[in-house]
């Protein structure tokens, strides 16, 4: 199962806009969820994590149904979607919350997301952080820890909306941490918005992400099967 979230600068997007991503990751073999979540102005941080939070509880309690295994679920996302999927699977506490054992995110696989944005200098993150009490629990960077799920890290290198030094910062801070599975692929001559639309058929050619993020989130959900089949002992 992936759980998609889209991305938007946290004040724009729905979920009807991303059929064409949920396609692509069905077309690999996997069940998609593309959850909506609040936005600016009536949300704030930390209302749009809180309600990825809750998608994963969803997704948890109701996949089986739509024939997904609940205990293979990954999280993918672009943009400010990457950063809200991140700060679920990083900062245990949102899951917590939620009514859910952390450990159901088998990975993360981030597109394009901002990471390490201190001090807020952009229009966008000061309508949505500023107000929060504590900015360093703002910040994915701050959460890294050694049992951390699989991560995989993806830019383009011409991005100029999100610089890669987000991308490099957090592995970075999850290397430090000892965090054991962090990937991280640059794709050359590709842009923030890009390396999303490049899921999308007509654009596939521009750069293997498709490829990446199901190879990715078929390792990482094929070695939690094989242990829910070890014996115990």
């Amino acid at each position: 199962v992936i759980i998609f979230i889209y991305g938007g600068s946290w004040s724009f997007g729905e979920k009807s806009e991303y059929e064409f991503v949920a396609r692509a990751f069905s077309s690999r073999g996997f069940v998609t969820v593309v959850p909506d979540y609040r936005i600016m102005p009536e949300a704030h941080f930390p209302d749009f994590i809180e309600d990825v939070a809750a998608a994963v509880r969803w997704t948890r309690d109701h996949i089986a149904v739509h024939g997904g295994d609940p205990d293979r679920i990954v999280l993918a996302g672009h943009s400010a979607g990457a950063y809200n999927a991140m700060m679920v699977a990083l900062d245990t506490r949102y899951l917590r919350n939620a009514g859910v054992d952390p450990w159901v995110v088998k990975g993360i696989a981030a597109l394009a997301g901002p990471y390490d944005f201190l001090p807020l200098d952009a229009p966008e993150t000061i309508a949505a952080f500023s107000r929060a009490p504590d900015l360093a629990a703002t910040q994915p960077i701050n959460f890294a820890r050694g049992d951390a799920p699989p991560v995989l890290l993806l830019h383009g290198d011409v991005d100029k909306k999100v610089l890669k030094r987000n991308l490099t910062s957090l592995a970075r801070h999850l290397r430090a941490a000892n965090a054991r599975d962090v990937e991280t692929k640059f794709y050359p001559k590709i842009a923030h918005i890009t390396i999303m639309l490049a899921l999308s058929l007509p654009l596939r050619g521009r750069a293997p992400v498709l490829n990446d993020i199901a190879a990715f989130a078929r390792r990482v959900t094929q070695k939690s099967k094989e242990r829910s089949h070890q014996p115990a002992g």
